[in-house]
């Protein structure tokens, strides 16, 4: 156990070449301050923490990145049931499993303790305790429950199902650690607008309207009108779930970005083949399709209406999903990408 410490602190050391908590103490100092770190400043703290961690415990820094984020869209889409906590690292571990199932204390932080009720609580920053509310202690503490199954992926995806129970939640830290992985950083939330901007295209708020074919139900999306062949973009990074016909929505493509959002194409006339199959990793601005009116039929089935793309967005909250309304989304980001190419117009 000393062994672990002296090892612990002297990785933190080396990594951040003063005081092993002056990032998370500079982290500490500017929520008190009025003004918040950047989020390229959380994202560097962030990845100081898992790559020390990924050093001392052998699991990788984007493996350890995914579980990071899954849990943080977990927290988003579950505000009431489960508040995002405050701090640099979302993962939730509750007091129980922290402590151990049958300890008597639920909030206990002593190292001992936990271990004799075989507790995931861990002391990851060497001050002696084994504190739930500590970024270090609590990715530590996860850290050493993965490596307990071993580093290669299979034993991670057995440890993660171990975990949560729950075969949704094993797909969504896999595809988050492909994504990770393949960039080598955590910078990947940058939009741009489903079409080229150039295009010449319409669209109003339409979510929620009712539609009849195949039985009564709501539009999920909002309706981009546009003449065939226009490009479809990914407005996102992230995975290809799905690719293929849908009765409703015809040539399809489902996206899921890091967010834990799925992104859903519709209507599209055919597919870019040539640069995107599913499971394939996309970018923002990537063509994966163009704008067409299948759908409402047997594969094939094309004309019925005219043609646009039908662009919704789904939440995951581990169990299920749920549809909301994009609108907002595509004004903001056709808003953003015209005051960016503006910009660099300008240089």
């Amino acid at each position: 156990m000393k062994r672990c410490k002296k090892l612990i602190g002297l990785l933190l050391i080396a990594s951040m070449s003063v005081s092993p908590f002056s990032g998370l103490q500079a982290m500490a100092k500017a929520e008190k301050s009025s003004t918040a770190p950047s989020i390229q400043e959380q994202f560097a703290e962030r990845r100081t923490l898992y790559d020390n961690m990924s050093t001392l415990t052998g699991i990788p820094w984007y493996v350890l990145a995914a579980v990071d984020q899954y849990e943080r869209t977990i927290s988003i889409a579950n505000p009431k049931k489960r508040p995002l906590r405050d701090g640099l690292i979302s993962i939730h571990i509750p007091n129980n499993k922290w402590a151990g199932e049958l300890n008597p204390d639920e909030i206990d932080t002593e190292p001992k303790s936990i271990a004799f009720f075989d507790g995931f609580g861990k002391d990851g920053n060497g001050d002696g305790k084994a504190d739930p509310k500590d970024d270090t202690d609590l990715l530590y503490s996860m850290a050493s429950y993965l490596q307990e199954y071993g580093t290669a992926p299979d034993d991670t995806n057995i440890a993660l199902w171990e975990f949560y129970k729950n075969a949704r939640s094993v797909e969504r830290i896999e595809q988050f650690a492909r994504l990770y992985s393949h960039f080598n950083t955590l910078d990947l939330h940058k939009h741009t607008f489903v079409m080229p901007l150039r295009a010449d295209y319409s669209y109003r708020s339409t979510w929620g309207a009712a539609r009849s074919y195949g039985g009564y139900r709501i539009h999920e999306g909002t309706d981009l009108f546009a003449s065939y062949g226009v490009p479809v973009r990914s407005v996102c990074y992230g995975i290809i779930e799905v690719m293929g016909w849908n009765r409703y929505g015809g040539w399809r493509v489902g996206i899921r970005d890091l967010n834990n959002v799925y992104h859903y194409y519709a209507h599209l006339s055919g597919f870019n083949k040539k640069e995107v199959k599913e499971g394939d990793i996309v970018v923002p601005g990537q063509v994966i399709g163009w704008v067409g009116s299948s759908g409402y039929g047997k594969p094939g089935t094309s004309g019925k209406f005219p043609p646009h793309l039908h662009y919704g967005l789904y939440r995951d909250n581990g169990f299920t999903e749920w549809s909301f309304d994009p609108y907002p989304y595509l004004r903001r980001w056709e808003r953003e990408e015209r005051i960016s190419l503006s910009k660099k117009k300008k240089k």
